[in-house]
């Protein structure tokens, strides 16, 4: 293979890496539902993200009450206002819910985890640098993308949210929901944060209609 041909080569399948490396994590909603009794909008949220790593816990949050006050309605990431030692007392987080004004609560979590397979199916035709063996060493060597006809994994976070009313601690609005995991975890969580405020918005939870 002609080495400026080679090296065009080597930039596309660089490009076609950077590209899956950048791109936006996907989040869509399995299921949902909502209590068709609640009438009201709250006027303010506690969100509490049930994460193990501390930064990604502020950073949900946080992500969540940004976008939830871009609404019109208020939000509180938990974090600010509990101790670190009694974010797990309930009679506590309930007087601070109280204490804040917050008239109901927003819970997540990652349920589970799982990974698809899609087998990629394609019509097989060796390359033209499949010709020589020098060539095909070399491509191979140098790293190669997979031939048509493979399997691709995608890895996915199974998300549970949950909103409660405050004053009666009874489910307002829950979502199952599956965002895939690539990129950062920040990328990763705003993705997922968006499309749960847009069902909010469409349900009818936060003010601006």
């Amino acid at each position: 293979m002609p080495s400026k041909l080679l090296s065009t080569f080597k930039v596309l399948v660089s490009a076609v890496v950077i590209t899956q490396l950048t791109a936006c994590a996907t989040t869509y909603i399995d299921s949902f539902w909502k209590d068709q009794t609640y009438q009201v909008k709250p006027h303010k949220i506690m969100i509490i993200g049930m994460a193990k790593s501390p930064a990604n816990k502020r950073t949900l949050e946080d992500d969540f009450v940004k976008q939830i006050k871009l609404q019109g309605t208020d939000a509180v990431s938990s974090y600010v206002i509990l101790p670190d030692d009694k974010d797990s007392n309930k009679d506590v987080i309930a007087a601070k819910m109280k204490e804040e004004g917050a008239d109901a609560v927003l819970i997540t979590r990652i349920a589970s985890r799982k990974t698809v397979y899609t087998n990629v199916n394609g019509v097989y035709a060796p390359p033209q640098f499949y010709g020589s063996w020098q060539n095909y060493y070399e491509y191979v060597y140098n790293g190669s993308v997979s031939p048509p006809g493979y399997v691709e994994e995608t890895k996915y976070a199974v998300m549970e949210t949950n909103m409660y009313d405050a004053g009666n601690d009874k489910l307002i609005w829950s979502a199952s929901s599956e965002t895939e995991i690539s990129g950062t975890d920040q990328k990763f969580i705003k993705s997922y944060v968006k499309v749960m405020v847009k069902n909010m918005i469409k349900q009818k939870l936060l003010m601006r209609e």
